[in-house]
């Protein structure tokens, strides 16, 4: 039998799950760290996805909980493409990828996977990232600890945005 060491999904298989919105954040910043937001913007923020395709993966949210695009206002529109350049500037800076996947899923028949608040992706890629782990055993293996790439990126957004 093969063995696939992944410690760090034990915090989320034996800790409390969320009776709310994920992408609903308070307006105190304690929590950021633990809920790996990387940056905070007027209208929308960056956070790092817990549970990831890739090393780096992130999301670009609006802070209002709204479902569809064609909800966002001209501000909030304006400041997540802002956010979604930022964060690839940073994704290229740090992981020198040779392609980024960016994208949205509106609803549960187009894969949103949390449909009740607008989130768009960012993922790192690189020729060949999916390995013979992908196609022989269904597997995608994650080489970076996710503190390890929060602890990364986070400075970076700081630099870029002081």
């Amino acid at each position: 039998m093969d063995v696939l060491w992944a410690p760090w999904r034990l915090e989320y298989i034996l800790g409390p799950k969320a009776d709310q919105c994920p992408f609903c954040l308070p307006r105190d910043t304690s929590e950021d760290r633990r809920r790996r937001v990387l940056h905070r913007g007027r209208t929308c923020f960056v956070i790092m996805n817990i549970f990831p395709y890739n090393n780096g993966h992130l999301m670009v949210c609006p802070y209002r909980h709204l479902m569809n695009l064609v909800d966002l206002t001209p501000e909030e529109g304006h400041e997540l493409m802002d956010l979604m350049q930022l964060a690839t500037r940073v994704l290229q800076e740090r992981f020198r990828p040779q392609g980024v996947n960016g994208g949205v899923n509106i609803g549960e028949a187009a894969g949103a996977g949390i449909k009740e608040h607008l989130h768009f992706h960012l993922v790192p890629r690189w020729t060949g990232d999916s390995s013979f782990m992908a196609f022989a055993s269904q597997t995608r293996v994650i080489p970076e600890h996710i503190d390890s790439t929060y602890a990364a990126l986070k400075p970076l957004f700081d630099q870029y945005t002081a």
